[in-house]
């Protein structure tokens, strides 16, 4: 069983929660139901299960009455075996998407607090207008990711004090055994590779099969595009998938800034921003903003109509480049564009399961980037990400400025300090 960072955080829901039911939100085959389902095994008395896509009747059971004593006696209806046992039932609703009534009576099995509820769905967004009423102040909404690096690191057999001694050198800015750090970028290509999809880290941890990955990822891509056929508006559907399928060619461009025409010749944002929207709130990809200038707060410098899109996981990024990519990866033999924006979306998976929000800074004016802009200590931190090494230009000019205290330059690169420039190995982001 993979080891996951979410287990320690339902643990913390269900010791501190007040009259509140947890809406667990992701994309597809992240693991969502799995994780619930064994935390509810090993935390509850009894756990009542009902998948609203796998039993569609089940929905029968949220018509009529919203009040926790109806809706038991018609759950039981339907699943005979169910226990209702007072403050030791987990009741987990999955696929919560498909019965809007179900998310709507939420606050209800909240405002009753006998039982635990949680909720999950991939795609949460799409029957926003079928819901009567949403439990306002009575769930907690969490976002769920695909195993980042450190999860992967411990799924394929790593200890945790190796992975403590690698933080404390970031955290102590010092250098790491030139072997350790061979090993770590070799760990790092390979994470690039198999993603962090659980059900392709398994079959890799089973069968170190990269054939049998990509089998794995493709399966994945063709149900997201089934997702896409099935959930999004009719209007958008052709739209969503053309958008999907355009990432890579977006991301071997030497400037990465989303472009509709690379999706469609003459392409617009007034035709294709909602179905860029609906990825997004499918949790298949994240925005990355442009700024306007490099100040604090940074959302409030946000250029809206400038952004990147990256997939939410590496290794399906990778394998929709094709089978060979992976071989490159692995070998360290790819060069060109593409490397650059597969390092940039390696970087942005590594932020973005972090729940760091995403910006870049580009000015229009000259050819000045930075790849990414985080915050910390409420000054701007500039990172450069190098696909291989070389020189840092807009981050040497960027350091040169007053309010900009560090700099992190990212790369196949040990542990260094020059001024206000920080050299780091790029799996050291997953300590960011």
């Amino acid at each position: 069983m993979l080891k996951r960072k979410f287990t320690d955080y339902l643990k913390q829901w269900k010791a501190t929660k007040q009259k509140e039911c947890l809406l667990v939100r992701g994309a597809r085959q992240i693991g969502k139901t799995f994780i619930i389902e064994d935390f509810a095994r090993n935390n509850y008395e009894s756990f009542v299960e009902l998948n609203f896509e796998q039993f569609p009747a089940l929905k029968n059971a949220f018509d009529g009455e919203l009040t926790v004593t109806e809706m038991i006696k018609r759950i039981s209806v339907y699943i005979p075996s169910a226990r209702f046992i007072p403050h030791k039932t987990l009741i987990f609703f999955d696929e919560i998407q498909s019965c809007p009534l179900a998310r709507t009576s939420l606050k209800f099995w909240a405002l009753d607090d006998t039982y635990d509820v949680i909720a999950s769905g991939s795609l949460l967004g799409v029957n926003c207008k079928a819901v009567s009423s949403f439990p306002m102040g009575y769930e907690r909404q969490v976002d769920m990711y695909s195993l980042d690096f450190e999860e992967y690191l411990w799924a394929i057999g790593l200890s945790d004090e190796l992975i403590n001694s690698l933080r404390e050198h970031f955290i102590n800015k010092t250098k790491i055994d030139d072997a350790v750090h061979k090993k770590m970028m070799e760990y790092l290509r390979e994470y690039m590779v198999v993603g962090g999809m659980p059900a392709v880290v398994s079959q890799f941890v089973a069968t170190k099969n990269f054939g049998i990955v990509h089998q794995e990822q493709e399966k994945i891509i063709s149900a997201y595009l089934n997702d896409i056929a099935k959930y999004a508006e009719s209007a958008d559907r052709a739209k969503a998938r053309s958008c999907f399928l355009s990432i890579p060619r977006q991301l071997a461009k030497d400037n990465t800034k989303f472009q509709y025409s690379v999706v469609e010749h003459k392409g617009t944002g007034r035709k294709f921003g909602s179905a860029l929207d609906w990825l997004r709130d499918a949790g298949i990809v994240a925005y990355c903003y442009n700024l306007s200038t490099l100040q604090f707060p940074l959302s409030a410098y946000i250029r809206d109509d400038q952004f990147r899109i990256y997939l939410t996981d590496i290794g399906l990024l990778v394998s929709m480049y094709g089978f060979e990519m992976k071989a490159a990866l692995l070998t360290d033999t790819l060069s060109g564009p593409a490397k650059g924006g597969i390092f940039e979306n390696l970087m942005a998976d590594m932020l973005h399961k972090k729940k760091q929000p995403l910006y870049f800074f580009k000015k229009d004016d000259s050819s000045m980037a930075i790849e990414f802009v985080l915050t910390h200590d409420s000054q701007p931190l500039p990172i450069e990400v190098k696909s291989k090494n070389g020189r840092t230009l807009s981050l040497d000019e960027v350091l040169t400025w007053n309010n900009i205290e560090n700099g992190y330059k990212f790369g196949n690169l040990n542990v260094g300090v020059d001024g206000k420039k920080i050299t780091l190995p790029l799996y050291m982001a997953m300590f960011l």
